[in-house]
């Protein structure tokens, strides 16, 4: 990828914070060519990148990758697809998605627990056609699976902002984001409608997909709820297919992605007792309000950096035999 040297800092610190503003979740480095910079992306290697110190003990259980193949990292058992970053999520929704022949006009709920919204804009550029990943050049459909992997793999897609193609291709989505203090604390609801974000690298001033949030009152399709009460979670769920999203930072969100995260107050850091604890209740709910079984397709994602790695183990089998009758 080539872009004008106008568009990027000579300074090196200004550069790598300018670079990774923009990427995210690839680190991407900027060598001169004239007037030009050439940029590279890579999945991260470092461990400075990856704040949690425990990660590459973490591994193991994950035939001992490299902390770059962590951000390619998933595997399937039944309805469930685990992985550690949760890009993967918007792959497994448009595999079923596919195979379940659902159209823009079904009803589907969304139960999203995470410490994070994932409302942001991908990398892809709005044309008269449709959409293009803005990294690779090639097309971009959520119900083209093919395309969603491609987008995953390349960067356009991304932890933050995976959830916004799906909630655009499936505008009747009741989204149900079940989050934790400080984050949030306290039920609202939002409808969510279609925006654009004008980018300002790669393509500057072409449009990429956006969510906008406007304040309703109460849930349904095209509605977004963000709460921190299992009730109000898993209330009035209408009819139609369920998709879970398990984003691990839900029960911990130690780290945040932060490297100053020990000077960060209030944090979201229960010990471990209280994350198993936490495992039980929010599988008890879905099971009393007769939900879990209405559940067509999961991700579980362990977000290294963000939820502790000491505690996957025994957070991740907690949570598996919880969900147990998904993996069949």
């Amino acid at each position: 990828m080539l872009i004008p040297e106008t568009l990027l800092p000579h300074d090196l610190h200004g550069r790598h914070g300018r670079l990774r503003e923009y990427f995210h979740d690839k680190d991407a480095t900027a060598t001169l060519v004239g007037d030009y910079w050439q940029i590279k992306l890579e999945w991260p290697d470092g461990t400075r990148r990856h704040v949690d110190p425990m990660i590459e003990a973490a591994l193991t259980d994950w035939n001992s990758i490299p902390l770059s193949g962590m951000g390619l990292a998933r595997q399937r058992s039944g309805s469930v697809l685990t992985a550690l970053y949760d890009t993967w999520t918007l792959l497994s929704w448009s595999e079923w998605a596919k195979r379940a022949g659902v159209t823009a006009d079904d009803r589907i709920t969304v139960l999203h627990l995470d410490d994070h919204r994932d409302l942001g804009s991908p990398r892809l550029d709005m044309i008269e056609d449709g959409l293009v990943d803005m990294i690779t050049n090639q097309p971009f459909d959520v119900t083209l699976p093919h395309t969603v992997l491609a987008a995953c793999e390349s960067g356009a897609i991304g932890m933050g902002s995976f959830m916004t193609p799906f909630l655009l291709a499936f505008p009747n989505c009741d989204v149900r984001q079940l989050a934790q203090p400080p984050k949030v604390t306290e039920t609202r609801d939002w409808a969510f409608l279609p925006s654009t974000y004008s980018d300002d690298l790669l393509r500057p001033g072409h449009l990429r997909p956006a969510i906008l949030l406007e304040s309703v009152i109460g849930t349904g399709p095209g509605r977004y709820r963000a709460t921190n009460k299992l009730d109000d979670w898993l209330d009035g769920i209408g009819p139609g297919p369920v998709l879970l999203h398990v984003d691990m930072d839900y029960f911990n969100n130690r780290y945040d992605g932060d490297g100053d995260w020990p000077d960060r107050h209030p944090r979201h850091d229960p010990p471990l007792q209280d994350v198993v604890s936490h495992i039980d209740e929010v599988v008890a709910a879905l099971k009393g309000a007769d939900v879990l079984r209405r559940v067509e397709d999961a991700v579980i994602a362990f977000s290294p950096g963000f939820f502790p790695a000491e505690m996957w183990a025994t957070a991740g089998a907690r949570l598996g035999a919880g969900l147990a009758e998904l993996y069949d």
